[in-house]
C-alpha cells in the first residue's frame, strides 16, 4: 500500500520569478536563478513511500534533499514558497494546504521527524525520558505511569540504559542523544519516520551502532521510513529505493542495488565512485 505520494513538490527562498525554473537544476549547473537571485531549493520532485518501505535521498550539501524532507514532514519555513501535492494514505486533500491543527495532528501522530542537528528535535536541559515524554503528552497520554512505560520500552528498544532516563540529555554521549531523537521519532507508534542527516557529528563506530539500531526497530515495528543523507553508505544500508539529488533536482532514482551498482547519471556515477 503507498502510504505516502509526493508529487511537483518545489521549495523557492527568495520573491522568484518566471524564469527562476528554466534556468535552474542539473542542466543549468546551480539552483539559483541568474534573474531574481531566488535559491530553487527543491522543484519537480516526485516520492512515494510505501507501508514499510524506506527510501533514500541522497546528495551533496545543497542538493535539495533536506527541503524535501522537511516539505515531507510539514515543516513550514516562513522564508520559503512550498507549491506541489502530498497524499497521506487516510487523509483527503493536500496535506499542504491543511490547518495548523491538522498539521500538528499529523506531526505528532503519523509522521516522526528526525532533525540534523541534535539542538532542533531535543531541548538539551530535559531529561533523556522527558524529551521522549513530552511527545506522548503532547498526543494525549495522561497517565504517569503508562507514559514511563512507554519511555522505557523505548529506551530499550533503541538501546539507551533505562537507568538513565532521568539524567539531562545534554549528559548523554552524541550518540545517546541520536537514539533519544529516534525514540522520541517513535514514541506514538507513526506509520512513516523521517530521517535527516542520522549520523551527522558521530564517530563512525558510533554511526554503524545507531545505523544497526535503527534498523532492527524499523524492521520489528514495520514503520516506513525516509533517509535523507549525503553518505551513500548510510543509503546503501538502510534504504529499499533511492533518490539522488543535485541543484535542487531529482536526477535518478530506483532500487537502491541497482543505482548502486548501476548507476545511469553520470553525476551519481561520480558519487559512488568517490567512495570506492
Amino acid at each position: 500500500m503507498t502510504l505516502l505520494d509526493a508529487s511537483g513538490i518545489q521549495t523557492i527562498y527568495g520573491q522568484g520569478c518566471s524564469e527562476c525554473l528554466n534556468t535552474t537544476g542539473d542542466r543549468a549547473g546551480t539552483n539559483q536563478c541568474p534573474h531574481c537571485g531566488s535559491v530553487v531549493a527543491c522543484a519537480d520532485a516526485d516520492l512515494s513511500v510505501r507501508s514499510g518501505e524506506v527510501v533514500g535521498i541522497v546528495g551533496e550539501s545543497g542538493s535539495g534533499k533536506s527541503s524535501l524532507a522537511e516539505t515531507l514532514t510539514l515543516e513550514r519555513d516562513p522564508e520559503a514558497t512550498t507549491d506541489g501535492e502530498v497524499a497521506y494514505a487516510g487523509y483527503d486533500g493536500n496535506l499542504l494546504d491543511v490547518d495548523y491543527q491538522t498539521r500538528h495532528s499529523l506531526r505528532t501522530d503519523e509522521i516522526g521527524f528526525v532533525h540534523q542537528h541534535i539542538r532542533d528535535g531535543l531541548d538539551l536541559d530535559f531529561t533523556g525520558g522527558g524529551n521522549v515524554a513530552e511527545k506522548l503528552l503532547s498526543a494525549g497520554s495522561r497517565s504517569y505511569e503508562n507514559v514511563r512505560k512507554r519511555v522505557r520500552e523505548l529506551f530499550e528498544a533503541t538501546e539507551i540504559p533505562p537507568a538513565r532516563m532521568d539524567d539531562p540529555t545534554r549528559t548523554y554521549s552524541g550518540g545517546m542523544q541520536r537514539r533519544v531523537q529516534i525514540a522520541r521519532a517513535l514514541a506514538t507508534d507513526p506509520e512513516l519516520v523521517v530521517l535527516d542527516e542520522p549520523t551527522t557529528g558521530l564517530d563512525v563506530s558510533v554511526q554503524a551502532r545507531v545505523l544497526d539500531m535503527f534498523r532492527r526497530v524499523q524492521r520489528e515495528e514495520g514503520v516506513a521510513a525516509v533517509v535523507v543523507s549525503h553518505d551513500l553508505g548510510v543509503v546503501r544500508l538502510l534504504a529499499d529505493r533511492t533518490l539522488v539529488m543535485r541543484h535542487g533536482r531529482v536526477i535518478e532514482s530506483g532500487l537502491t542495488d541497482r543505482i548502486m551498482e548501476d548507476p545511469h547519471h553520470e553525476y551519481t556515477q561520480t558519487l559512488i565512485n568517490s567512495v570506492l
